[in-house]
C-alpha cells in the first residue's frame, strides 16, 4: 500500500480548510439574513375558543403583514398550559416557534411541584401584550344578578355554588373572591375557557372566571351575565358592570395578561424584531381596534420590562401559595 505524499497531504488539508471555511461563509451569512426567513408558528397552551386563543389569533393576522411570513396559531392544550409550555420550552430557540400564555405562566411552579420547567430559567421574554381585567359570570339559569345575592346565597348554603376556572391565574381569581367574602363554593377546574363557558351558558355550572375577550360576545348575546370586574376601575368595554370593590368585596383587585415568550436562548436580535412587528401590527387602528374591543389593554411592554415584571409576578405568586390561594389544577 502506497503511503500518501506530502504534497496530497498538504493539499487535501487545505481543501478540509478551505471546506470549513466556505460552511462557517455560508453559517454567517444565513445568520445575517433577516428574520424569519420561515413560518412563524404561535403556540396557545389552552382549548380554541378562550380569551388566549382569540387574542392570539387575532395579533397573527397583523403580524402576518409585518414579518412577511405565515404566522400559525396552534393550540395545546392540558395541565393548566403545561403541556403546551414544555414543548415550546424543549424548542430550538429560531425563532420559528413562541408561546403565547396568561400569567399562569408565572403561576405554575407555584401550584406544580413537578413542573418539567422552570419559567423564569427556561423561557426568554419576549413582550408583555395586554393587561386585562377577569370577569366573574353567572348563567343565566341562576337567580344571581349582583355580586351580593350570590354572596348571601353562599353564605345560606356553603359548598353549594360552583365556581369554574380554567388555569391557575384564573383559579387564583376565584380563591381571592371567596377569601375576601368570606364564603366556602366549589371551585371546577376545566382544560379551557370555551368548554367551561358552554357548560355556563347551558345552566350545567353556576358562575364562572373568565377573561373579558372569551366572555365577551356570550354577554353581548344576553347567554351569561356579568357580576363584577376583577380590576380598581370599570372596564371601558363593560362600562355598566361594577367592579368587585364597588360590588362590596373590599380588597379585591387582580388583572389578567398576555405575554409571548420563546425558548431560552432566544437571540436578543429576534426578540427585538418580533417585539418591533407587534408595536408596529397594533399602530394600525383596525387592529388595535379589534383587539381593544376584546377588552385588552394594549400597553405593551418590550423583552426586559417583561422579564422585570416576570420576576415580580414569582415573588407575588410564591406568597399567594403560602397564603393558600393557589390550588394545584387536579385539586
Amino acid at each position: 500500500m502506497r503511503t500518501p505524499s506530502r504534497r496530497r497531504l498538504l493539499l487535501g488539508g487545505a481543501g478540509g480548510l478551505a471546506a470549513t471555511a466556505a460552511m462557517l461563509r455560508r453559517a454567517k451569512a444565513q445568520a445575517a439574513r433577516p428574520w424569519p426567513q420561515r413560518p412563524v408558528r404561535l403556540l396557545v397552551p389552552y382549548a380554541p375558543g378562550g380569551g388566549t386563543d382569540v387574542f392570539t389569533r387575532t395579533l397573527a393576522e397583523g403580524l402576518r403583514e409585518q414579518l412577511g411570513q405565515p404566522v400559525l396559531v396552534e393550540n395545546r392544550a392540558g395541565a393548566n398550559g403545561i403541556i403546551g409550555s414544555e414543548m415550546v420550552a424543549r424548542a430550538e430557540p429560531d425563532g420559528s416557534l413562541f408561546l403565547v400564555d396568561t400569567g399562569a405562566h408565572t403561576m405554575n411552579p407555584h401550584v406544580t411541584p413537578t413542573l418539567p420547567f422552570q419559567p423564569l430559567r427556561d423561557f426568554a421574554p419576549v413582550a408583555l401584550l395586554s393587561r386585562f381585567p377577569l370577569l366573574l359570570a353567572a348563567s343565566t339559569a341562576t337567580p344571581y344578578r349582583t355580586v351580593a345575592q350570590l354572596v348571601a346565597d353562599a353564605h345560606a348554603k356553603p359548598r353549594s355554588i360552583g365556581f369554574g376556572t380554567s388555569d391557575a391565574a384564573i383559579s387564583y381569581a376565584g380563591n381571592l373572591f371567596t377569601r375576601l367574602a368570606g364564603v366556602e363554593m366549589v371551585e371546577v377546574v376545566y382544560r379551557g375557557a370555551a368548554p367551561m363557558l358552554n357548560d355556563l351558558i347551558a345552566g350545567h355550572l353556576p358562575t364562572s372566571w373568565n377573561s373579558t375577550v372569551a366572555a365577551l360576545p356570550h354577554l353581548q348575546s344576553g347567554r351569561i351575565r356579568a357580576l363584577g370586574v376583577t380590576t380598581a376601575q370599570r372596564s371601558a368595554l363593560l362600562p355598566e358592570v361594577p367592579t368587585l370593590i364597588e360590588a362590596g368585596v373590599p380588597g379585591y383587585e387582580f388583572a389578567g395578561w398576555y405575554g409571548m415568550l420563546a425558548p431560552a436562548g432566544l437571540p436578543e436580535g429576534i426578540a427585538a424584531a418580533m417585539h418591533a412587528a407587534i408595536l408596529a401590527a397594533l399602530r394600525e387602528p383596525g387592529m388595535r381596534e379589534r383587539l381593544a374591543r376584546t377588552g385588552a389593554d394594549l400597553g405593551v411592554l418590550g423583552p426586559a420590562e417583561f422579564a422585570a415584571l416576570r420576576q415580580e409576578e414569582d415573588a407575588r405568586w410564591a406568597a399567594a401559595a403560602r397564603d393558600g390561594l393557589l390550588k394545584h389544577p387536579d385539586q
